[in-house]
């Protein structure tokens, strides 16, 4: 279906930060827009914050004035709903209130023609509840824009269980020619970043309380070795534990209480003591004026002698680490498995890529004395730190030598307490997985799976592209020794997971 003509009248209800920004893209596309709010003066007040914004890139050398005056020119208030009665699409950006919500659409549909398309921003409401009870529920669907609208690339075009296909490509298809990256997703709890998302916030969460590492040395290891742009800890802190403790309950219940979902008793308690971020100025971290900022746990420098470099089998996705070793100086030797298994050895102490067990566990059921296990990297070419555990039987002079051996790699290294999958291995694959779910509901499919986390949330890759790359029988293998050592449903593999990992397809064939 095309996308609608830049003649056609686009109506935003509510102009709070969202809905400005969304007015502002439309008008930015070409169209003209009209901006409803029921708080006398909002509307106007909404059109002046854009213009605002825009002046501050003119400032900036970034935009032409005249272009800042005709996009404005575009963006017309409205003192009342009859007035977006001509409106080609409305796109409503309330308060998150389903009862308020049906309210609106139900006056919207009185008053606009038969054509027209109308389309809520909710972030966690159902859009068929929303549409349930009109006349016309066909013509309703979600249009999720990301915070702030003007920026941020993703829109998540929802389908409720009412609307018509031709409707969710025409969206699609506008969408796309205001610049931004449309993905389809149905209304499910969450639609697909929320959803997907959760397993980021949670692992991390759980590796905090368990006491496996501080937020801020789990925060630096997701950056430095995952690749993500902000850890869980000070990405919660951003958002806001208010908002992020209600999204994640909000999927929990309406999931009926899947594991998979479960919200964190510390985080609560964050929120309970109003330490919501940086908003109120406490969270996991101190924003008030003088506060000491918090440092990583990495180890100090080592400089233990190394012996060599002992590189066993066909190294895959770790190959990147010898090389690192070799341009360092380091004498590497390689040399076939006798198990079968990837590993690095120094002396008697063996190096080993996590597959969700605990360290102790994997020598006693490898027949290994001293075993060091490191984390997932997305890039062990680039990354710039890694976590690590040991197994009871490394003593400290074989730590030494581990971190020695990572440091001259140029990597900081972070020993973590003797913990299932480590911080990024154990995140990645339950991100995966969640993915995976997703596609097997028919909430989306694999690419937009992909893309909204890449486009929504910054992630570095698609947690199914992830997945592929990795293998999908070792992600499997690893949710199942993460199942096996919390024997907990959360960590169930999906079943789409699981079934091409058996047949070692990829999501993206």
């Amino acid at each position: 279906m095309p996308a609608l003509a830049t003649s056609d009248i686009i109506a935003v209800i509510g102009a709070g930060a969202m809905g400005a920004g969304i007015a502002q893209v439309a008008a930015q596309a070409g169209h003209p827009v009209r901006l409803y709010d029921n708080r006398e003066g909002a509307a106007q007040a909404g059109i002046d914050g854009v213009r605002r914004q825009l002046e501050k890139r003119v400032a900036r050398g970034k935009m032409a004035q005249t272009e800042v005056d005709a996009i404005v020119s575009r963006m017309t208030p409205a003192a009342t709903l009859a007035e977006l009665a001509d409106s080609r699409l409305v796109v409503e950006a309330i308060v998150e209130n389903l009862e308020v919500k049906r309210g609106v659409f139900a006056e919207l549909e009185s008053l606009c023609g038969p054509d027209t398309l109308l389309t809520s921003n909710t972030s966690s409401l159902s859009i068929t509840s929303i549409a349930a009870g009109l006349e016309r529920p066909e013509r309703v669907a979600g249009l999720h824009f990301f915070n702030p609208a003007p920026v941020m690339k993703l829109v998540e075009v929802i389908s409720g269980l009412a609307t018509d296909a031709e409707v969710a490509e025409t969206l699609y298809a506008t969408a796309a020619a205001w610049g931004k990256v449309p993905v389809h997703a149905s209304s499910t709890p969450g639609f697909i970043v929320n959803r997907v998302a959760r397993p980021f916030y949670a692992e991390g969460l759980r590796l905090m309380q368990e006491g496996a590492a501080t937020p801020a040395t789990l925060d630096a290891l997701l950056r430095q070795a995952g690749g993500f742009r902000m850890g869980p800890f000070e990405l919660m802190d951003l958002i806001g534990h208010d908002v992020n403790y209600a999204v994640t309950r909000s999927v929990f219940d309406a999931y009926y209480g899947d594991t998979r979902f479960e919200p964190s008793l510390v985080q609560l308690a964050l929120v309970e003591a109003g330490r919501l971020g940086r908003k109120s100025g406490q969270g996991f971290y101190d924003y008030r004026d003088g506060a000491e900022p918090v440092s990583p746990d990495f180890a100090p420098a080592a400089d233990a002698a190394l012996p060599p470099l002992v590189a066993e089998g066909q190294l895959g996705v770790i190959a990147p680490l010898v090389a690192r070793a070799e341009a360092a100086g380091l004498e590497v030797v390689r040399r076939e498995s006798i198990s079968g298994e990837s590993r690095l050895r120094l002396g008697g102490l063996t190096l080993t890529l996590s597959d969700g067990r605990c360290a102790a566990e994997r020598a006693r059921d490898e027949g290994l004395e001293a075993l060091v296990l490191f984390d997932l990297c997305l890039d062990y070419e680039t990354a710039s730190g890694i976590a690590l555990a040991a197994s009871p039987g490394v003593d400290a002079e074989a730590r030494d030598q581990a971190t020695a051996l990572f440091q001259r790699l140029g990597l900081d290294a972070a020993w973590l307490t003797d913990t299932p999958g480590l911080a990024v291995l154990r995140t990645v694959a339950m991100l995966a997985n969640e993915a995976a779910d997703a596609v097997l509901q028919g909430v989306c499919s694999a690419r937009d799976g992909d893309l909204a986390m890449q486009a929504g949330v910054n992630y570095p890759r698609g947690p199914l592209a992830w997945a592929d790359a990795l293998g999908l029988a070792f992600v499997h293998r690893t949710l199942t020794h993460l199942q096996q050592s919390y024997g907990e449903e959360r960590y169930r593999t999906s079943f789409l997971l699981r079934r091409k990992a058996l047949a070692e397809e990829t999501f993206h064939v």
